[in-house]
């Protein structure tokens, strides 16, 4: 299995979003099987009937219909922990703002403890505003939001008692109890292209994913990610993660040398080829 902590190369994860949801344990299944490093599910609360806007650039109208079947996110990564062994389970991505910080942390915390410390936590700020719109808050408040649960989540995850008094949560003196699996806590990877998605990364998360970074923008973006994670006196390197074509060896050595540790790559070209497709894949880059 590709491993870039252990030994350079790129980690190959695959996106169940672009997967019939019918295949999502069969595909996990085979993928833990076959040596992949992580599964990818996508998350949404609801989607409004009538939405505007996209999260990739040059797109007016949201990528899926609002009448696409959408999971809660962590039942559904818990029944594929079950039937899996190895493979990391991830977050493609979850929109913590939309939630108390109490429920997304115990969520969190329930799966990893539950699937032996695989969960990779994606989070975003969100894109769709009428979603906000649908739970009652702000779409405006939201980055100051996320950047207030990322805070209260880390704490949770790792302190024993917990209080704060902030502008969107306050709260008396806590306790949380498991905490998670991973220490200190499993790695947030933060969605998004923005200047302020780029600053989340470097002081509140593990890692990043863009989404509409091209590979020859990627060595700037990571470098400034690099100097305010080194300006803020955090030790390590952000984990950076990067939906991406693997057609060759070499794709993968071009990658890696742009400082992409994880690739998220659709080896299949419909959902009725996708168990084949991935098989396909791990026979000609996977290490065995």
């Amino acid at each position: 299995m590709t491993d870039a902590d252990k030994d350079g190369k790129v980690k190959i994860g695959l996106p169940m979003g672009r997967l019939n949801p019918s295949l999502w344990v069969a595909v996990s299944e085979e993928a833990d099987r076959l040596g992949f490093e992580s599964v990818w599910l996508p998350e949404h609360l609801v989607f409004p009937v009538a939405s505007q806007g996209s999260p990739n650039d040059g797109e007016d109208h949201p990528p899926v219909p609002a009448n696409v079947p959408v999971f809660d996110v962590f039942t559904y990564m818990s029944f594929i922990a079950a039937r899996t062994s190895n493979i990391r389970i991830g977050t493609y991505v979850y929109n913590i703002g939309l939630r108390h910080p109490f429920v997304a942390a115990r969520a969190v915390t329930t799966l990893d403890v539950l699937s032996g410390g695989r969960l990779e936590f994606g989070i975003g700020s969100s894109w769709l505003k009428e979603e906000w719109d649908a739970a009652q808050l702000d779409f405006k408040s939201r980055g100051k939001r996320v950047d207030e649960a990322l805070v209260i989540c880390r704490k949770l995850w790792s302190e024993s008692v917990i209080e704060h008094h902030g502008e969107h949560f306050s709260f008396a003196p806590v306790m949380f109890e498991p905490k998670p699996v991973q220490k200190p806590w499993p790695k947030i990877h933060v969605g998004g292209d923005a200047p302020a998605a780029l600053r989340r990364a470097a002081l509140l998360g593990d890692g990043w994913i863009p989404l509409n970074h091209t590979l020859e923008q990627m060595p700037v973006s990571i470098r400034r990610i690099d100097e305010m994670r080194a300006a803020a006196g955090r030790p390590g390197k952000t984990e950076i993660t990067l939906a991406l074509p693997v057609n060759e060896q070499s794709d993968l050595e071009r990658y890696a040398a742009a400082g992409i540790h994880r690739v998220i790559a659709c080896p299949w070209t419909s959902s009725k080829n996708a168990l084949d497709s991935i098989k396909r894949f791990a026979e000609k880059f996977l290490d065995k």
